[in-house]
């Protein structure tokens, strides 16, 4: 399967992903659980690209500075490693947040911006989630105790 091909598969299975996140009111566990299996899902293919691509001679570059960061991902294959890597763990977040905002009682159309923001720019839709769950009103969940 080309590098191409393995790119758009893995938009299109995120992409499933973050729909099914959007959808949280409806079954909130199921949907949650839905959406951890797809970014598990794309951790494997992460997983299974990495060791390709260090099999083939490595990703290259030094990770050391940002020209030579810059030289390996000049790369499509390490460019299609390290965007799957963004896929995988952005929606990972998105379905922590959507957990967490239902445990906070944060309501769900507050959350779609917040969706929005991790799958284009993921830490700004996680410091964006933490404004959201910290507003006025949000209960607290219950202290853990030993």
């Amino acid at each position: 399967m080309t590098l191409d091909a393995l790119f758009n598969i893995a938009n299109t299975v995120a992409l499933v992903g973050w729909i099914i996140l959007a959808l949280a009111p409806l079954r909130r566990g199921l949907v949650i659980a839905a959406a951890r299996c797809i970014a598990v899902a794309l951790a494997v293919t992460y997983t299974v690209l990495l060791v390709q691509a260090v099999a083939d001679g490595g990703l290259g570059g030094d990770l050391t500075t940002l020209s030579g960061l810059t030289a390996g991902f000049s790369k499509p294959q390490a460019v299609l490693v390290g965007w799957v890597h963004y896929l995988a763990f952005d929606l990972w977040v998105g379905s922590w947040a959507i957990e967490d905002a239902g445990k906070r009682g944060v309501p769900h159309w507050a959350m779609l911006p917040v969706l929005f923001l991790t799958l284009m720019a993921g830490p700004v839709g996680l410091l964006a989630y933490l404004v959201v769950r910290a507003g006025p009103g949000r209960h607290k969940p219950p202290a853990l105790t030993t």
